[in-house]
């Protein structure tokens, strides 16, 4: 079995683009959510969300590569370009079958479906782009980082809605570990703050549809009534420990377990009882190896949603016992807003970053106190302190539930 280390990351995220200015923004309690301002929002009930506003894909692309990729195209080529920058790695080190991608995404590329249905109803459908099928599939993120990079080894595409990108981990962990490749571009990528994704999710009382953009992204709050949308990408580059330690690679943190279940339930509500999102914890737990009570910090899923708060509180208790009041918890979509597929992969990075500074992210805006929601949740204020072991939990429509626990690397483990 091989040790799996994080060499790499990029990001677009909706706090920052750079390693300093996201962990900054965490640390100074910045909230993302604001009034909408790439969509007219005058006909749709929701008029916040948390938008990638310093994102200008003329940065990164071509007039013409732009009409040919839809935005959630565009942020999972420019962090996979970024993660690659930062791992310093050189692919012609590696054979080609022993370089992967596997990379999210929960929806696709939703704006061009919007828009190319308005173009099939106003002028008829003979008159669809040729390049509507591959901006909107949800595989075609992944494709286009593998023709970026020019990556010919496994190339795939968890579709596992919110839980995606931290299924995409779960599984480049898996492929090294087991011994199936030696570098994974893993994360997910999502680009859904549009009027079809908007009025979709606000349908179904997913989203929040308040104008107060502070009391908007509020998880575990009593007063949580919904989701604030974010979007973005997030890609980290997974690599065995030999590898790394050849080429004398930065190391971010090294992966020791991943657990992956599902409710079997509903479609979108979880199972109130929090039965299988413990499995997913408890298998990620043994697979690590370690004692639960060596973990020192969870970053929930924590969406804002009434029932998944309450259900991710129940499922820690169960799991935790006593040690539930003790582990310190939060949530940062309170930063971020939910990036749907790419959520995992985000807070994946945000709890590596809290290793590498020792800094407990807190969850912001919180007021009101909900006794469903009673574990030890860090509210405000973050905690200066050593951090060893981190667990990153992700809940997705459909029931998916996917937890992995990440330690700060020592050679001498």
């Amino acid at each position: 079995m091989n040790r799996v280390v994080v060499t790499g990351i990029g990001f677009i995220s909706p706090i920052g683009n750079s390693e300093e200015e996201l962990f900054n923004n965490i640390k100074n309690g910045y909230c993302a959510v604001d009034f909408i301002k790439n969509i007219d929002t005058s006909d749709i009930n929701v008029k916040i969300a948390c938008e990638c506003k310093d994102f200008n894909p003329l940065d990164y692309f071509s007039k013409k590569e732009i009409k040919r990729l839809d935005r959630v195209n565009q942020f999972a080529i420019v962090a996979a370009r970024k993660a690659i920058e930062d791992s310093m790695i050189n692919f012609s080190d590696f054979e080609e079958d022993r370089i992967s991608v596997i990379v999210s995404s929960g929806i696709g590329g939703l704006s061009t479906l919007e828009r190319e249905s308005f173009v099939s109803f106003e002028r008829g459908f003979n008159k669809i782009s040729p390049f509507f099928i591959p901006m909107v599939i949800a595989n075609m993120s992944a494709s286009h980082i593998a023709i970026d990079l020019s990556i010919h080894g496994y190339v795939g595409c968890p579709v596992t809605a919110c839980a995606g990108s931290a299924n995409a981990i779960l599984d480049g962990y898996r492929g090294i570990k087991d011994g199936y490749y030696d570098i994974a571009l893993v994360g997910g990528t999502e680009a859904s703050i549009n009027k079809l994704g908007m009025s979709g999710f606000s349908s179904m009382r997913a989203l929040n549809e308040t104008t107060n953009i502070n009391r908007a992204s509020i998880p575990f709050d009593k007063e949580r009534n919904g989701f604030v949308m974010g979007e973005g990408s997030a890609i980290l580059v997974l690599e065995k420990l030999d590898s790394a330690k050849k080429r004398n690679a930065k190391i971010y943190g090294e992966i020791i377990g991943a657990g992956i279940s599902c409710d079997a339930g509903h479609i979108t509500a979880p199972n109130e009882d929090g039965t299988y999102v413990k499995m997913a914890m408890e298998y990620a737990i043994k697979e690590a190896n370690i004692k639960k009570e060596e973990i020192d910090y969870i970053n929930a899923h924590g969406t804002s949603t009434p029932l998944n708060d309450k259900t991710e509180c129940i499922a820690i208790k169960k799991t935790f016992g006593e040690y539930s009041n003790k582990i310190k918890m939060s949530s940062t979509k309170s930063n971020t807003g939910h990036l749907l597929g790419a959520s995992g992969s985000l807070e994946m990075i945000i709890s590596l970053l809290a290793i590498k500074n020792s800094y407990i992210p807190p969850t912001i805006n919180y007021e009101v106190y909900d006794e469903d929601c009673n574990t030890l949740i860090v509210k405000n204020k973050g905690i200066e302190e050593d951090i060893n072991i981190i667990m990153s939990n992700s809940l997705g429509f459909g029931g998916h539930n996917v937890s992995l626990i990440a330690r700060r690397y020592s050679d001498g483990i």
